[in-house]
């Protein structure tokens, strides 16, 4: 099964800041889409998460920038799971479609918490390996 997913995004407009540049923090946004298109690849995106009882906030956040999208440029956004066993791990990288320079790279930690008592989950739920058709740890 395929760990990783690649979509497209063109910078818009509204994404620039005062330098004509992609503002820092919306590579955040590039980065989630990209997550929700791996999630999907799984069957487990946060709707699902939801209903299997368990919600995945993230608490690690890392983004390096190596060079400034501009306006219009087209960008492959991947994220990859490296980590699933006691937490969700996805790495990120932003390139440029028509180069492949790479732009931006980063990660995200994101943990399941019981909806139902609040509890952090110290190894992730059955569930999440079910989706990826792993063996569950004892």
């Amino acid at each position: 099964m395929k760990r990783e997913a690649t979509v497209e995004i063109e910078v818009p407009f509204h994404d620039l800041d005062p330098m004509n540049v992609a503002w820092h923090g919306n590579y955040l946004k590039y980065f989630e889409l990209a997550r929700c298109a791996l999630l999907d690849t799984i069957d487990y995106n946060y709707p699902q998460m939801e209903a299997s009882g368990y919600v995945w906030p993230i608490v690690d956040l890392r983004v390096k920038y190596v060079k400034s999208a501009v306006f219009a440029q087209k960008l492959l956004v991947t994220a990859s799971l490296s980590e699933f066993h006691n937490r969700l791990r996805l790495d990120y990288l932003v390139r440029c479609k028509a180069s492949g320079a790479k732009l931006t790279k980063g990660y995200s930690i994101q943990v399941a918490v019981d909806k139902q008592n609040g509890e952090m989950q110290f190894v992730s739920p059955k569930v999440l390996f079910d989706k990826l058709g792993e063996a569950w740890p004892h």
